[in-house]
């Protein structure tokens, strides 16, 4: 799926009346099927610009198109189609604490299904291997059948991610996928994910904290500060003068990137009814 941004600005979904906007004049093009990493500090506006690409958030200036369609100039039904052939992954993905992994995975497909097949899903699933051979990509075949709130935060990340791959999704929009994850993990997730994009020919467009692993496997770089694209260059071009430049006043962030307590995340955050792209 094509991607095209012609200076757009847009606001935080949370950010009060008269804020000042998280993205400012950002114009991109994305071809089908290339794989993007967005960095930059913390506050530089890289999930609101996976929102508005997902059609999650509507601009408030500027150019949308996605396959050379404006989405907000569609019908509700036209759009919620196209919702249907992307997917969005949240840094914490929002998984019921009671549901069965194997039927959290699934709900990934649940554009293709018709009613009384995402019914039915909810207490038989109908698509029990595509589940395990996704998790098995993270090495959680073995927790198929196990709670969701019984599951470390880390595994609760990739059951995230695999629920990602049996969308076949056209567009892959994907927020911090390691903040939770150690470096082996996290080498072993970007590897998966990374192919099976490649695989089903879909586009993915990644934030990333972790920028060796943005350098190491993505071949476009797109950096983000203060609402502005700062640079967008192939990964063999970024310096690290450019980066010292990117994360000036944030250099810890460079060096060390943090992670989140996926667990205290989830458990301080009130239930939410959550479409799952």
């Amino acid at each position: 799926m094509q991607v095209h941004l012609d200076s757009i600005v847009a606001k935080h979904p949370a950010a009060k009346a008269g804020a000042v906007s998280a993205i400012r004049s950002i114009s991109l093009d994305i071809k089908t099927g290339e794989q993007v990493a967005v960095i930059g500090p913390s506050g530089a506006g890289k999930t609101t610009l996976l929102q508005c690409i997902a059609c999650a958030l509507k601009p408030s200036d500027g150019g949308f198109r996605l396959n050379q369609s404006n989405p907000w100039s569609l019908s509700n039904s036209q759009l919620q189609i196209l919702r249907g052939q992307l997917f969005l992954a949240p840094q914490v993905p929002p998984l019921p604490p009671r549901q069965r992994v194997v039927t959290a995975v699934l709900a990934g497909q649940l554009p293709q299904m018709s009613f009384l097949q995402s019914l039915r899903s909810l207490f038989y699933p109908i698509d029990i291997p595509s589940a395990e051979a996704a998790l098995g990509l993270f090495d959680l075949s073995e927790k198929l059948f196990d709670r969701v709130d019984r599951l470390s935060g880390g595994e609760r990340q990739r059951v995230g991610l695999a629920r990602a791959l049996v969308a076949k999704a056209k567009l892959l929009l994907i927020d911090e996928p390691l903040s939770a994850l150690d470096p082996t993990r996290s080498e072993q997730a970007m590897v998966s994910l990374t192919k099976a994009a490649k695989d089903q020919g879909a586009t993915l467009v990644c934030t990333l904290h972790q920028v060796p692993m943005a350098l190491k496997h993505f071949d476009r770089i797109i950096a983000l500060r203060d609402g502005e694209v700062a640079f967008d260059l192939p990964s063999a071009l970024v310096t690290a003068e450019r980066l010292q430049q990117l994360y000036a006043n944030k250099l810890d962030e460079l060096t060390a990137p943090s992670t989140i307590d996926i667990d205290a995340v989830v458990a301080a955050t009130s239930p939410a009814i959550m479409h799952c792209r």
